[in-house]
């Protein structure tokens, strides 16, 4: 099994447990997503403990379209995770790369461009916990095991 096989298909080599938390991400990913887009605003202060009100109406307005945004980014990483679940699961080690980056990309930015937040964003802490467990998933995810076709 590698990150890149030499042919897609459905056909999953790696660990059932890698299998099925990626089932778990997938939904995740699309609830949150959907909260970002349809959420009035946009989780940035409801979730993630953005001070909006202490924002002029304009700068408040600026962070929740930003947040719509992410969101619309997140649907489109949702929709290929449910299509690699539905057609190529020989993907899934490089979707968990995928994963193992976007988490770690986000907790460099978090020191690299730091911002003022009223509170413990669950992001936040999801960074510190998804980057070893998208390690871990990518690794188990690799190693053989009976091949599962759902």
């Amino acid at each position: 099994m590698k990150v890149l096989p030499k042919e897609i298909n459905n056909n999953y080599e790696g660990r059932k447990i890698a299998l099925y938390l990626f089932y778990l991400l997938t939904v995740m990913t699309v609830a949150r997503s959907l909260i970002h887009i349809f959420a009035p605003d946009g989780g940035a202060q409801s979730i993630a403990t953005i001070p909006l009100s202490s924002y002029s109406p304009e700068a408040a307005n600026v962070v929740i379209h930003i947040f719509a945004e992410w969101g619309l980014t997140q649907l489109l990483f949702g929709i290929l995770y449910a299509i690699v679940l539905w057609k190529y699961k020989s993907l899934i080690p490089l979707m968990y790369l995928f994963i193992l980056t976007e988490y770690t990309g986000r907790l460099f930015l978090t020191f690299y461009k730091p911002i003022i937040l009223e509170g413990t964003a669950p992001g936040g802490i999801g960074n510190y916990i998804m980057i070893p467990v998208g390690l871990l998933m990518l690794v188990l995810s690799l190693q053989k095991s009976k091949a599962v076709e759902l």
